[in-house]
């Protein structure tokens, strides 16, 4: 098994024993992604909140009236989106991101886990620790969506610089009943090395 890389020179010698680690530590992710990629309602919001964001129901319904630019940037973006191709579609991104600007109390961490399960390929979890992880090129002075798009580009360079470990893992992972996207994958291993 060929190990990951992360920044500061942090070496994971055996990612597999890691996620497997963090799975019987925190339990198994709500594993793939939506059934209808396109949309966006309340089951989203509900399926990030089982997942630990705590969107409040105010937040919610805030959220929800804007449901139409939401799925209207999700269409924008293909259902198999990958963050690991070479080509990633990032102006539809940044627009799917703004969809969620400005709302009190909704942040990056908050927005990628309502988001995640719709391009699991596409969107990493921005936690505070993910966050924390790349603050280094974090643009804070530009817009929300600018903002969450930058992250994502920066932890881009992490998965292209891991990419046949991280699929190794996947592969590895998989077999053992953990169907995860390399973005997913690496959001495990960078929140296990750093707390």
């Amino acid at each position: 098994m060929t190990g990951v890389v992360l920044r500061g020179g942090v070496e994971i010698a055996d990612p597999v024993a890691v996620a497997l680690g963090f799975f019987e530590a925190y339990g198994a992710d709500d594993a793939g992604g939506s059934a209808e990629p396109d949309t966006f309602d309340e089951r989203d919001l509900l399926r990030a909140n089982r997942g630990g964001a705590r969107i409040s129901a105010v937040q919610q319904a805030e959220v929800l009236t804007r449901r139409g630019r939401i799925e209207s940037a999700l269409r924008e973006l293909p259902a198999g989106a990958s963050l690991a191709a070479r080509a990633v579609p990032w102006a539809p991104l940044a627009e799917l991101f703004d969809g969620f600007g400005e709302i009190h109390g909704v942040g990056f961490a908050k927005m990628t886990k309502a988001l995640h399960g719709k391009r699991p390929a596409l969107i990493p979890i921005l936690d505070s620790v993910v966050q924390a992880y790349l603050a280094g090129d974090d643009p804070a002075h530009a817009d929300f969506g600018a903002r969450a798009t930058a992250l994502v580009r920066s932890y881009k360079r992490d998965l292209d610089r891991n990419r046949a470990a991280l699929r190794e893992v996947e592969r590895a992972l998989a077999t053992r009943g953990y169907p995860l996207t390399e973005v997913r994958i690496l959001d495990v291993l960078i929140w296990s090395a750093s707390v």
